[in-house]
């Protein structure tokens, strides 16, 4: 699969930005990242823009309010860099993206996931100049985060599986057909997460790449599929959609995921020990409790959830084969305790 957005290594490079970027600039960040790296940037600075809401009715307003810029800089995790895209299309201005932690693929995405109604959806549309992984920025984030990102590799493990059950059972969608070679090139990219658990542990330089380009294929492999998402994500992200619906709660994108990947490939029998003892490996939390959520909250998204797919138009999966059972939530729970 071609068109991979062009991703640079190395160090120092937040700095260099303003040197080369359109003048002036916006910075879209988050208001606790601006005070370390507001001395990076020159008095071109337009904004920043500091990121609190994905909604995009709240989006719409920020956008027509904003000053005069000629290019976006995307510098956080997923909600800044989100944002960026969206500001980038809604202004048609070029788009730099800078990810400060390695939580999500969102650098590597063409579209924003917003929120309407508190309902996640995919809109607009921006490829970045480049998207610079600077070593030394993501190390200094938080380990957790840093490690959290295999969340959005490790749901092909669930994701597949609902696409072959969905093939055997005639469930696919018309304009979706299994497609074996989407399989196998995600297989791939898990694989290299897998390969790396141990530098991804320990957030070296060579963990920190090899989860980059997973993300980075993962990121495209939307677009490049004809929007085609069965190959990349399943039931464990329309858990997450549940549970962030339900609660209100903003989450940490991988560790929501991971915690979904779980539960989900327990109820399809997919090798669930298996991936649990990767994500263990890895160091990703994915117990409710270290979520600032409670195992009840989980077991209502749990209930909700084949209501909530329907409602929300997504595909077919074991969340909507499967009605989960207060048995099954049982066991869950003292499978993950």
């Amino acid at each position: 699969m071609a068109d991979l957005f062009n991703t640079v290594y190395g160090r120092g490079l937040v700095p260099e930005l303003q040197s080369y970027v359109h003048r002036p600039y916006l910075v879209v960040t988050m208001a606790d990242l601006w005070p370390r790296f507001r001395d990076s940037f020159d008095d071109n600075v337009a904004g920043p823009l500091l990121v609190d809401t994905l909604e995009r009715d709240d989006l719409d307003r920020i956008v027509r309010a904003l000053p005069h810029f000629e290019a976006v800089i995307g510098l956080g995790g997923g909600q800044a860099l989100d944002v960026a895209k969206y500001v980038a299309w809604a202004h048609r201005k070029p788009l730099f993206q800078v990810p400060t932690m390695m939580s999500v693929n969102a650098a590597w995405a063409h579209r924003a996931a917003v929120r309407v109604n508190g309902v996640v959806k995919y809109v607009a549309w921006a490829i970045p100049e480049a998207v610079y992984v600077d070593y030394d920025v993501i190390r200094s984030a938080p380990i957790a985060l840093n490690r959290s990102g295999v969340g959005d590799i490790i749901c092909y493990h669930t994701g597949h599986h609902d696409w072959q059950m969905a093939r055997d059972k005639g469930r696919t969608e018309p304009q979706w057909p299994y497609d074996q070679r989407l399989v196998d090139e995600a297989q791939a990219a898990l694989q290299r997460v897998v390969d790396h658990a141990d530098d991804i542990h320990a957030v070296n330089d060579a963990g920190i790449r090899a989860l980059a380009e997973s993300l980075r294929w993962g990121g495209a492999a939307f677009h490049n599929a004809g929007w085609n998402p069965r190959h990349i994500e399943g039931a464990e992200h329309f858990l997450f959609y549940a549970l962030e619906y339900q609660t209100g709660k903003p989450f940490i994108h991988g560790q929501i995921v991971g915690l979904g990947v779980l539960l989900m490939s327990w109820l399809q029998d997919n090798r669930a020990a298996w991936i649990r003892e990767v994500i263990e490996r890895i160091g990703v939390p994915y117990r409710p409790e270290e979520m600032g959520i409670t195992w009840d909250q989980v077991a209502d998204a749990l209930r909700i959830l084949p209501e909530h797919v329907k409602r929300a138009g997504l595909w077919y999966t074991v969340a909507s084969d499967h009605p989960i059972t207060e048995d099954e939530i049982a066991r869950m729970r003292a499978w993950l305790s």
